[in-house]
This record gives C-alpha cells, sequence and structure tokens, in this order.
C-alpha cells in the first residue's frame, strides 16, 4: 500500500505577511508532530488584502522576499513537503501572479504554479470581485513529484470551476491535486463540496483543498470548510466550520488507480476539427 499521510491548514489570514505566517506555524508544527508529510495552506495566506493600491505596493519579486525565504526554512525545520497556498508575486509589468509555491523538506522551491483562472465575478448585494485588475493569469499547469513520488497537480480556487485543467492533470498522471482557496461564503455554501468532490470524481484522483475562512482584516468574509476528498468522492476529512485549524488525512495512493480503472471517464471525449 501507497500511504501519504496530508493536512490542510484553515487560516484567517490579514494584510502583513509576517502575522500571517505566525498564525500558520502552530498548526502547521502540529500537522508535522501528526505524521503529516505534504502539509498546505490557502490561496492568499502570504497576505490576504482586496486593496488594490496597498496590495500592489507592498508586492515584490520571489527572489529575495525574506518572507518566501522563511517559508522554505519552515518545510526544512519540519521536515515536510509544504505548499505555500498561494502569495502575490510581482510581474514587472504592473500586476501580480497569484502563485503557489511547493517547498521540499530541504527548503527550496521545488515547484511553482501561477493561477490561470481569474475570479472576475458579481455575486449580487454589492460583492464584486474583479481579480484580473491586480492578477496576471497563470499560462501552465504545474504537475509536480512530491513526498514518495506522489504526482501532485497545483491549482488554485477559482480553477476548481474549470474541469479541462483537472482532466489534463488526470490524463498526466496527477494522484493527488491540490486546490488551496478563499472562496466567498455565498458561492462556498452554494458550491464548494459539490465540485470538490465532482473534480475527485471525473479525475480518480485525491483532492486536498484547504481554505481560509471567516471575516478578514480587509473585511472579506470567507468560507472555510477545508476538506479532503478520495477519488470515489468520499469526503475523509473536513472542518465544518470557518475557524482556523487544520485536518490530517491517510491517503491510499492505489485508490487512485483502482478508481480510474473502474470508471475511466477522464481518458475519453471527443476530438474538435475546425471547420
Amino acid at each position: 500500500m501507497k500511504k501519504l499521510r496530508v493536512a490542510a491548514v484553515q487560516l484567517r489570514c490579514g494584510i502583513e505577511p509576517a502575522a500571517n505566517r505566525a498564525h500558520a506555524l502552530p498548526f502547521i508544527r502540529e500537522a508535522a508532530t501528526a505524521g503529516a508529510r505534504f502539509v498546505t495552506t490557502p490561496e492568499n495566506t502570504h497576505r490576504l488584502d482586496r486593496n488594490r493600491e496597498r496590495a500592489l505596493a507592498a508586492t515584490g519579486p520571489e527572489k529575495g522576499d525574506a518572507e518566501l525565504a522563511a517559508w522554505g526554512r519552515m518545510a526544512q525545520e519540519f521536515g515536510v513537503w509544504l505548499l505555500l497556498g498561494s502569495a502575490a508575486i510581482a510581474t514587472g509589468s504592473g500586476k501580480v501572479f497569484n502563485r503557489s509555491l511547493l517547498y521540499s523538506p530541504e527548503g527550496r522551491v521545488a515547484a511553482r504554479y501561477d493561477k490561470i483562472n481569474l475570479f472576475d465575478v458579481t455575486l449580487g448585494g454589492g460583492e464584486t470581485y474583479r481579480e484580473s485588475e491586480t492578477v496576471e493569469a497563470g499560462k501552465r499547469a504545474t504537475l509536480a513529484e512530491g513526498p514518495m513520488g506522489a504526482k501532485i497537480g497545483l491549482s488554485i480556487c477559482y480553477d476548481l470551476r474549470f474541469a479541462p485543467l483537472y482532466t489534463a492533470y488526470a490524463k498526466a498522471g496527477a494522484e493527488v491535486i491540490a486546490i488551496p482557496s478563499a472562496f466567498t461564503v455565498p458561492t462556498g455554501q452554494a458550491h464548494w463540496e459539490t465540485l470538490l468532490r465532482a473534480r475527485a470524481i471525473e479525475t480518480g484522483a485525491f483532492v486536498v483543498a484547504p481554505a481560509q475562512g471567516g471575516r478578514h482584516e480587509d473585511g472579506r468574509s470567507t468560507y472555510g470548510h477545508s476538506m479532503v476528498v478520495d477519488p470515489w468522492g468520499k469526503i475523509v476529512a473536513k472542518l465544518d466550520h470557518d475557524e482556523p485549524g487544520f485536518i490530517v488525512a491517510d491517503l491510499n495512493l492505489d485508490q487512485v488507480c483502482e478508481a480510474r480503472a473502474k470508471i475511466p471517464a477522464w481518458a475519453g471525449g471527443p476530438e474538435f476539427v475546425g471547420p
């Protein structure tokens, strides 16, 4: 049996990266002590700030960022694969990338993923988001090799609604898909669990989804309810609230092959031709 213990850390981050790291630290330490080899945190762990001008002014390149380097040292200290759900990284063109960073137990960046699908929505009741005003979309998917050689597909939050990305990961052999998120409360209540279970079922992969939760320093509210879902769509671990905390789950990676052998839906599909 190929078993991997993972953790999804739920946070309530604000606008100061050092404070956010201090907020996450005890949960990461406890998860590592509980035996987790792959520990994940939510989208916007580094900084969560809806104020565009303030956020852009505070954002720099990845290289030389002392706080990002500190996350690498944390992975090394605890001897875990640590996924920083996302950080804002300056592009040099007036916008930022919303970037996931996967740190190895040696403290180095083993993989990067820039969010492809940006959250431009109008939810009603005065709740509007235009992520593309601040964020430059990523161009490519990232399949990383993590603990025990596990193949991990990286994605972020709103990507969850775009099934072709996950089909591509399944076809590339992903066994685990990470979906660090900061879902709004209305969309979380309506769609969070349904979409996570759908992506797991469609791909025959484990889904690990750490989330932001509660009322944040910038006035935004997020849904929480972090969870881990198996390749058959069963929820194997879940936080049933929006408070900070973490969950741990043991993934039997053999279940990926078993699920795909039973229902290889991701393997098919029509071929498209031009006019």
